[in-house]
């Protein structure tokens, strides 16, 4: 039965806009070799930059050994709304999924703040991702005054609804969600395990109003400033199933090492 189901654990690495071609398969190599041991059931996601896509999507195909999770999703950071069409210096869908790209980043925070994106734009990256295989993973969280000023729930409700309000409630049951408390990111500030689980829960309760018990089993991560040093305390939440990783996924040995902290964590529940 679905309520029956339990979210899988993820943990998802965003390069953002950093590493170059040698960094990036260096990168890569440590995270392939590592994978391929299968010393994990914990699934790894890493989303470089546009041009390394190709090099990671190689990269990942060469760690497929028979471990218990020796595979590396690959993801891009974003993608365009539109099928095509005349959008200079924009990727699409079809361009990543022809990559072998089996994941996308959509609605995160700096998208959000520095290109204005909105939740009917990432709405409809959502949909075209579902409609051509991909696995979206949508961002959604408060800013620092939509929590000091008590709003954050009514914030991440309706950026969850209306965004993914239009979809079916089995395409919303394929929607990986990371809750990015914005306040907490590069900021100094920290969400305490106890903060983020409370809007964990709370997102969770949204998608039952979206997919019914499906959500259950709808991973939810955690995107906010998440390290080695706080992982513990944050993964250990019932509703947080891994995290949506931002420096710590440049270094190999601190993302290895999360990897290894959700694996623990997921051990002991």
């Amino acid at each position: 039965m679905a309520s029956l189901m339990k979210a899988r654990t993820i943990v998802a690495g965003n390069w953002k806009m950093h590493t170059d071609l040698d960094e990036a398969r260096k990168l890569m190599e440590a995270l392939a070799g590592w994978s391929k041991a299968g010393r994990s059931d914990v699934q790894m996601i890493v989303a470089p930059p546009y041009p390394f896509l190709a090099t990671a999507v190689d990269r990942a195909s060469a760690s497929a050994g028979t471990g218990r999770n020796s595979s590396i999703i690959i993801a891009a950071q974003n993608c365009h709304e539109e099928e095509q069409g005349a959008f200079t210096g924009e990727v699409s869908v079809r361009m990543l999924k022809s990559l072998g790209v089996d994941a996308c980043i959509v609605g995160h925070s700096e998208r959000r703040q520095y290109y204005g994106e909105t939740d009917t734009i990432v709405g409809r990256k959502v949909a075209l991702l579902l409609k051509h295989g991909l696995q979206p993973i949508y961002c959604c969280g408060e800013r620092r005054e939509e929590r000091e000023d008590g709003r954050y729930r009514d914030v991440v409700s309706a950026q969850l609804h209306e965004a993914l309000g239009a979809l079916t409630p089995g395409e919303v049951a394929k929607v990986i969600v990371a809750y990015e408390p914005v306040w907490a990111i590069g900021t100094g500030l920290t969400a305490t395990p106890e903060q983020a689980q409370e809007v964990h829960g709370f997102i969770r309760g949204e998608l039952r109003l979206l997919a019914g018990e499906a959500a259950s089993a709808i991973p939810i991560l955690y995107g906010g400033s998440c390290k080695p040093e706080n992982a513990a305390g944050i993964f250990a939440g019932s509703d947080i199933n891994g995290g949506l990783i931002g420096g710590a996924a440049l270094v190999a040995d601190s993302f290895i090492e999360l990897m290894r902290i959700a694996q623990q964590v997921k051990s002991s529940s």
